[in-house]
């Protein structure tokens, strides 16, 4: 078990992506604080997980909740060892239809929220002395522009930066900060993507799905397990001396 006695706080991982991320964590022996905006379907996700796992609230545009969310893995656990920040949300139009509105919510949830989450765990690390992980969630959206998708990669691209400033300015303190850049992953979030790539490619649904599975030299759409291996890798003693690194886990989408 190569996360036994570990403390874990995962941001949106009621499902999904996040889900397989605490399903994992658990199984090496970490417990995991499944934290949500939707409690109800995290409290079911902690208990289809077991004794290892725990619901906690969480809305990551909200300070307060972020702070509270910490303390509450401080009060359960004894102290914050691993960071995972994946709540985001996805929208995308054309450059002259983008709204304010859609514009700040991303930004909001994808960057914001993982910037001060990101503040308030690492500052419950550096309080505690022991070092800790933090790994964000990026996307191969963040490697390149898209036509239709300009927000979601601006945001993403800022989670690479990000990720790349906080791990070169945390090392510091013995805390890890890395980031996960996953590529097309057949998840929830998907059907929301299918559906405007219908809207905006005069698309029948489910096409786009398709092509883009297709599309991937692996064969296949990823699943959210197929990033598990590096998320565990990553909160890992093995990965001790990466430091400020996005790694692609995309079945073969891009290269760098």
């Amino acid at each position: 078990m190569r996360l036994k006695g570990k403390s874990a706080l995962i941001t949106g991982s009621a499902r999904g992506i996040g889900k397989a991320f605490a399903e994992a964590y658990a199984r090496e022996g970490a417990t995991v604080a499944i934290a949500d905006i939707d409690l109800e379907a995290a409290r079911k996700t902690a208990a289809g997980i077991g004794d290892s796992a725990y619901a906690v609230a969480l809305d990551v545009t909200d300070q307060a909740s972020i702070d509270a969310a910490v303390k509450a893995v401080e009060d359960k656990t004894g102290g914050l060892d691993i960071l995972i920040n994946n709540a985001a949300l996805f929208d995308l139009a054309p450059i002259v239809e983008i709204s304010r509105t859609s514009y700040e919510k991303l930004f909001s949830v994808n960057v914001a929220g993982t910037l001060f989450m990101l503040q308030a765990a690492s500052r419950s690390m550096i309080a505690r002395g022991k070092g800790g992980r933090i790994i964000n969630i990026a996307s191969q959206a963040g490697r390149r522009g898209e036509p239709l998708v300009a927000v979601y990669c601006a945001t993403k691209a800022a989670v690479i930066s990000l990720t790349q400033s906080a791990g070169l300015d945390l090392i510091k303190h013995r805390i890890n900060v890395n980031g996960i850049a996953p590529g097309v992953v057949d998840s929830d979030m998907w059907d929301q993507v299918d559906a405007l790539f219908a809207r905006y490619e005069n698309r029948p649904k489910g096409e786009k799905k398709r092509l883009v599975g297709e599309g991937v030299p692996y064969g296949r759409m990823g699943r959210p397990e197929d990033l598990a291996g590096m998320a565990v890798f990553l909160a890992s003693d093995e990965a001790e001396y990466i430091v400020a690194q996005t790694y692609n886990v995309d079945g073969g989408q891009w290269m760098s």
